[in-house]
């Protein structure tokens, strides 16, 4: 393993131990050359997975990326990161497990859409105003309604529930 600070190859491994989900190795390593010390993880790859862009670009699967995605979504929400590691590794099996050879980017959108409905409205409004492209306030509206529709816990009978966001003025009739 390269070296973060100085760029070279040899690496010592101090430390290695299985991440609390067990689904990754973490490696407390140190480097020789220049003292630094850094940590990295492995993880099972069951196979390759390839990324077809909407503009036709075919690019490897960066998960990197899709935890940064998340967690961009997830900033200042009351959410354990295990639960977003639980969430992403789910992700990963579900387009490993896919028999496609490419996969559309618009898929991994979708399955992040679906995993933060779960776990936090509140990112999932964010997620969703970035992945389709909010041009207007009454977008937000939209996927709020389609949160409550989704949600049972929310009755608009209930007093303290009633006073639903409205981010657009419902026309008045006249």
């Amino acid at each position: 393993m390269r070296c973060p600070y100085c760029g070279s190859l040899d690496t010592q491994v101090k430390d290695s131990r299985p991440t609390d989900d067990s689904a990754s190795i973490r490696r407390r390593r140190v480097c020789p050359d220049c003292g630094g010390r850094f940590t990295t993880f492995e993880r099972v790859q069951l196979r390759e997975l390839i990324i077809a862009k909407k503009s036709g670009r075919r690019v490897p699967f960066d998960r990197d990326k899709l935890m940064r995605s998340v967690s961009i979504a997830l900033r200042k929400r009351p959410v354990e990161p295990e639960r977003i590691e639980r969430m992403v590794n789910g992700i990963v099996r579900q387009l490993e497990s896919q028999g496609d050879g490419d996969i559309p980017s618009d898929r991994i959108g979708e399955l992040v859409m679906e995993g933060l409905k779960s776990l936090d409205g509140v990112a999932y409004v964010r997620f969703a105003s970035v992945y389709r492209n909010f041009r207007e306030a009454s977008d937000f509206n939209s996927v709020i309604d389609e949160i409550a529709a989704h949600n049972p816990d929310l009755d608009p009978d209930d007093e303290p529930k009633a006073t639903k966001l409205h981010l657009v003025p419902a026309p008045e009739d006249t």
